[in-house]
Order: structure tokens, then C-alpha cells, then sequence
């Protein structure tokens, strides 16, 4: 049963919430915002418009949020003023709203973290498995599995933009487009290597094998961001799909793959390649595979800026994809392991079904 000044605490952390969100100014915002769409000449720029539209959008969404977390504080006050005034036995009724109410707080806590430059955008995901042919392939395909259902606990869409299924079992690459509100930012914890230590299903002697799988996540680009790609700088390549494309499946050449050669911003010499193979048409595979090429540019170019400012701000640690992030152990024990935030959680099947969220919170918090 929960005790008196521990729901006294979560009211006031209710009633600090407010002020930590700035919420009286997000008011004043989007009234100066709201105020801007009565001018006469407001869609002539039709882009300055519907950056005011998506402003307004964003600000009202904290706005609502908060006003929920108020209400559900309003709504355990109530029950224990009835409680005191009646000599009701509302325990049950209390408890239950108060674990509402915390769960409310810890949510908007958690996004208000979230306040990257790209964190509100849809995310892309690709997995690859390390070397071990077999047994990292399994793992990648385990990792999809583990980040489709995390993107639907969420209230995600999830959708594949390329798979390449492994000879025995397992992929060899996956492409996964993840929208939902702010789910890059969320997602972006999981870039980096994730290791996998377990007894083998394709080993006859029973053994234990250690297998990787790189994760790698970039925000969606959308028509906000100019990224200038020249057609020369890019090389298309079309190939047979194994996507949803009916007849035309194996058939004809739907799938694409695009692939840009250039210089970044630092004069780094690069190649970029993305592809897309779901798609029905050839034409809207290369829709897509444009979009991924782009945001693909768009996260290298972001990482020299964060690279630059770490070394102006002198900051130890660095950003680096490339690092082994989390350990999954399924035997002789059970315990995942993130290696950045040291949480350690022995329930390693939730978290396969995609519970990822002390993860993710740890990461954001740290």
C-alpha cells in the first residue's frame, strides 16, 4: 500500500512538472504562434506556414500531456479528501491512481529529454550481423524481431524497407522504417553492437557461441531538410525483389538500390548505398531508397558536427556507433547487460518481446 508522503511526494512532482516544462511559456508560444495564421498573407509561403502549423502541433502536444498529468493529480487529491471526509475505505481506488499518475510523470519526464534537434523525427533502423555466418544471422533476426515489438508496444508504425534473408537461417541485413512521435530519438539508444552469448541451435555438440550484430539508427529526413545530392554522384542498380510485388515478384527488376559517391562537409571521401526492395513498383523502391540515401548523408554530416563540438567543449566521451553497446546472456545464466548505464536485467525473454524501456530511460537519463 502506498504511503502518505510518498503520494504527497508524487503530487509535488506533479505540480514541479509544470515548471520544469515551461509550460506557462509554451502557452504564451503558441497564442504568438496561433496569432500569425490570422494574417491575410499567412499561406503565401506555404512553407513558413506549415512550419507554424507543426510548431503549434508540437506545442500543444507537451500542453496536452501536462493537462493529463494535472488532472490525474486533481483525481487522487479528490479521492483522498473523500477518503478523510467520509472514512471511506478508498485504498484500493487511491493506490490505483497514484500508479497512473507515475506513470503519466515518468513518461513526460522521460521525452522531455528528448529534445535533440532530430529526436521528434520517424527513425530508420538497419541490423547486420557480425561474422559467424549462421549464428550471427540468427541473432540479427532475432534483434528484428525484438525491435518490431518494441515499435508496436510503442505505438509505432512499423514497416521493411529491405530484408535479405540468411541461406540457412536468419537475415543478412534488414531495413526498418520506424514513425511514431519522437521515434528517433527514443531509438537512437540502440545504435552501436549488440552481443549475444547462448547454446547454439545449429551446433550438433551443444556448444556455446558468442555472436554480434551491428545496430545502426538515423533520423527520417523530411521535406524540412535540404540535402543536396547530384544525380551524376549516384549509381543505380536494379535487381530482382523478393517484396510484396504480386506477379511481379522475381519477375521484374523492382527492387532498387542507389548508391552515392562524394565528399562530406569535412572532405571525407565517401560511399553511401541504400536500398529498398518492399515496394510494388521499381519507382517507389527508388522513392524510398532516395529517402534512406538521403537520411543516411544527413546522420554522417550530423556526426562531424558532433564531433566538432565535443572536441570545442573538450567533453571525454564520444559518440561512437561502432562500439559494443549490450551483451544478451542466455546461458549458463540469464542477464542483459548495457554496458554504457551498467543496468543489468535478468529477465532476458521481456526484453527480446521488445520491453526495452529501462534501457532506453537508463540511456537518456545518464
Amino acid at each position: 500500500m502506498i504511503s502518505g508522503p510518498e503520494i504527497e511526494s508524487l503530487l509535488e512532482r506533479a505540480h514541479a512538472l509544470g515548471g520544469y516544462l515551461d509550460v506557462a511559456k509554451r502557452s504564451e508560444r503558441v497564442q504568438a504562434l496561433n496569432e500569425k495564421r490570422l494574417l491575410p498573407d499567412y499561406w503565401d509561403d506555404a512553407e513558413a506556414a506549415q512550419a507554424n502549423e507543426r510548431a503549434i502541433a508540437s506545442e500543444n502536444e507537451w500542453l496536452q500531456a501536462y493537462k493529463i498529468v494535472r488532472e490525474h493529480a486533481e483525481d487522487v487529491s479528490v479521492l483522498i479528501e473523500l477518503s478523510e471526509e467520509e472514512s471511506e475505505d478508498l485504498g484500493e481506488e487511491i493506490e490505483a491512481s497514484c500508479n497512473a499518475l507515475q506513470r503519466l510523470i515518468e513518461s513526460l519526464e522521460l521525452r522531455s529529454m528528448l529534445s535533440g534537434e532530430d529526436d521528434h523525427r520517424n527513425a530508420i533502423l538497419t541490423i547486420n550481423p557480425g561474422a559467424g555466418g549462421t549464428e550471427s544471422q540468427d541473432w540479427a533476426e532475432m534483434l528484428l524481431r525484438m525491435y518490431t515489438r518494441y515499435a508496436e508496444r510503442q505505438g509505432f508504425k512499423v514497416s521493411i524497407l529491405g530484408h535479405q534473408a540468411g541461406e540457412v537461417a536468419g537475415i543478412k541485413s534488414a531495413s526498418l522504417s520506424v514513425q511514431g512521435e519522437f521515434a528517433y530519438g527514443y531509438l537512437k539508444a540502440e545504435s552501436g553492437v549488440h552481443r549475444l552469448v547462448r547454446i547454439s541451435p545449429f551446433d550438433s555438440n551443444s556448444r556455446r557461441h558468442t555472436s554480434f550484430a551491428s545496430v545502426f539508427v538515423y533520423p527520417e529526413i523530411d521535406e524540412t531538410i535540404e540535402i543536396d545530392l547530384r544525380a551524376a554522384d549516384i549509381e543505380l542498380q536494379t535487381f530482382r525483389s523478393g517484396g510484396k510485388g504480386g506477379q511481379n515478384v522475381n519477375k521484374l527488376d523492382t527492387g532498387v538500390r542507389l548508391i552515392w559517391t562524394g565528399a562530406l562537409s569535412n572532405g571525407e571521401e565517401v560511399r553511401v548505398a541504400a536500398e529498398c526492395t518492399e515496394e510494388r513498383s521499381q519507382l517507389q523502391n527508388r522513392e524510398r531508397a532516395m529517402t534512406m540515401l538521403k537520411s543516411r548523408v544527413y546522420r554522417l554530416e550530423q556526426a562531424i558536427q558532433e564531433e566538432e563540438k565535443n572536441k570545442r567543449e573538450a567533453q571525454k566521451k564520444r559518440i561512437d556507433f561502432g562500439s559494443q553497446i549490450r551483451s544478451y546472456v542466455f546461458q549458463p545464466y540469464t542477464m542483459v547487460n548495457d554496458h554504457r548505464t551498467e543496468l543489468k536485467i535478468t529477465d532476458v525473454q521481456s526484453v527480446m518481446d521488445g520491453d526495452l524501456h529501462a534501457f532506453i530511460k537508463a540511456y537518456l537519463l545518464q
